[in-house]
Order: C-alpha cells, then sequence, then structure tokens
C-alpha cells in the first residue's frame, strides 16, 4: 500500500488571491485527512506565494493534536535548504517574514522534511538533487535534520548513480521527481514503457540500498495507478491534479478515488 500525502499549496494559492482566510488551509486539512488522506504536505517558499508561515505552525498544530489521538498521520514540509531568510520590512530586528527552510522544521519537528533544489524563479520543482555538486552541502542538513528526529528525504531524478550517492549521505528516504512519467503518460508515446521500466529500477535500486521512496510531480488518477504498479514506492505527494479534480467532482470525492488508487 501507498500512503497518500496531500499537497495543500494550492489550497494557500487560492487563498492568497484574496484578503483574509478563505479558503482555510486548516480547514482543507482537516477534511483531507478526514476523507481518507494518510498525511499532508506543503512547500512553504521564501515569497511565500502559496503556503505562509503560520500555515507550517498551525498545521503543525493540528497533525499533533492528532498525533496524541493515537492518529497515524504524515506530516512533510518540502523545501530548498539553500534558500535564504527572508526580512519583514526594512526593520532588521524583526523577525524574518521567511525564517529559512531548517528553522521550520526544526520548530515543528514534523515526520518527514522533503529537500528540494528549486529557486524562487521556477514555476515549480522541476528536478532532482545533483548530489555531485551539492551532496557536500547537503551532508551536514541532512545530519542535523536527522538529530531532530525528523525523516530526511531527498527529491532526485531517477538515476541510479545519483542514488548511490543519496545512500552515501545516509538520507532516509528520496522522492522520485515523475514529471517525466507524467508527460510520457499524457503523450501516449512509445517511450512511456521505458520511462517506466527507468522508476521501476530506481525505486528496487533505492529499496535495495536500505532508502524508502515516495513519489511526486503530476501525479493524477489518469496516471496514478500505472506509476504504482512498479512497486516499492512508500507514499505519493499530490496537490495540483488533486485541487483540479476536486473543482470538478467534490474534495470528499477526490481524496476517496485517491485514496483508492493507493490502496
Amino acid at each position: 500500500m501507498t500512503l497518500l500525502s496531500v499537497n495543500l499549496n494550492k489550497i494557500a494559492l487560492l487563498r492568497n488571491s484574496r484578503e483574509g482566510n478563505n479558503p482555510s488551509v486548516l480547514e482543507f486539512a482537516k477534511m483531507a485527512i478526514e476523507f481518507g488522506a494518510d498525511g499532508l504536505t506543503i512547500h512553504p517558499r521564501p515569497d511565500q506565494r502559496h503556503i505562509r508561515v503560520n500555515d507550517v505552525y498551525e498545521l503543525s498544530t493540528f497533525v499533533k493534536a492528532l498525533k496524541d489521538q493515537k492518529r497515524d498521520i504524515e506530516f512533510n514540509i518540502e523545501g530548498n535548504p539553500f534558500a535564504p531568510a527572508i526580512s519583514s520590512g526594512n526593520d532588521t530586528t524583526a523577525m524574518p517574514a521567511y525564517p529559512g527552510l531548517l528553522p521550520l522544521i526544526e520548530n515543528t519537528r514534523p515526520e518527514q522534511a522533503t529537500l528540494v533544489p528549486d529557486t524562487d524563479d521556477q514555476l515549480t520543482s522541476d528536478h532532482g538533487f545533483d548530489l555531485t555538486k551539492d551532496g557536500e552541502r547537503l551532508a551536514p542538513i541532512i545530519q542535523k535534520i536527522q538529530s531532530w528526529g525528523v525523516r530526511c528525504c531527498l527529491f532526485m531524478d531517477p538515476d541510479l548513480q545519483q542514488i548511490k550517492l543519496a545512500q552515501e549521505l545516509n538520507v532516509d528516504r528520496i522522492e522520485l521527481y515523475t514529471g517525466p512519467y507524467a508527460a510520457s503518460h499524457l503523450a501516449s508515446t512509445e517511450g512511456l514503457d521505458a520511462c517506466l521500466e527507468q522508476y521501476r529500477q530506481a525505486a528496487e535500486y533505492a529499496v535495495d540500498l536500505g532508502i524508502g521512496v515516495n513519489a511526486g510531480h503530476d501525479l493524477n488518477l489518469d496516471n496514478l495507478a500505472q506509476f504504482l504498479a512498479i512497486g516499492n514506492i512508500a507514499e505519493v505527494s499530490i496537490g495540483h491534479a488533486l485541487t483540479i479534480d476536486a473543482l470538478l467532482n467534490g474534495y470528499k470525492s477526490t481524496i476517496v478515488d485517491y485514496s483508492k488508487a493507493c490502496s
């Protein structure tokens, strides 16, 4: 069985288009869990284009309350560990509007922290880490996150050499970037089988090395089941497509449908 983690970024993006708190990210998080999701994912960025710092703390409090009730819910915070903090206004003594990813992780202690090599000018995450370049910088960050009792995951392409480097960094999990698979599936290209085989080999290799495997990006109800058939996928994080389906079919029905696809 693969766990479903609902990414709430698009709910936050919709809220941020108006003043106030409608729709409430917290309320949609509560509904996602009520309707059968196994966890919640957020990706706070320095520009706070969707998830804001206060969302991180509110959702952390919510998940911890569920934990106190013996509910086994995953909270996953994604982000770029190298992105600098951003101060609020011109007052350098003020608390940063965005304190940086690591302080958010340290203060909230989610079940999982997923490190992603995105930048502010990217529309969305579109590639995994190149550990030949970033491995040395990531090593102490991974160790620090793990010292806080948080599972550390790296956003990765299905590249066996890169996955081996991830193992040498003692990372707990990788999240396979599934954008290329989704594009191949949508185009119904002849290369779809070869693409799936690449992901199957990557997931199997990671598990053989003792690394758990997550997956995410552009997965939807049309392509999810075929992807999960490769095996060894512990968790998928889905937000964009899930939100679109919810607009068409309703939030409860959509969460139920995605949960069934993962079971």
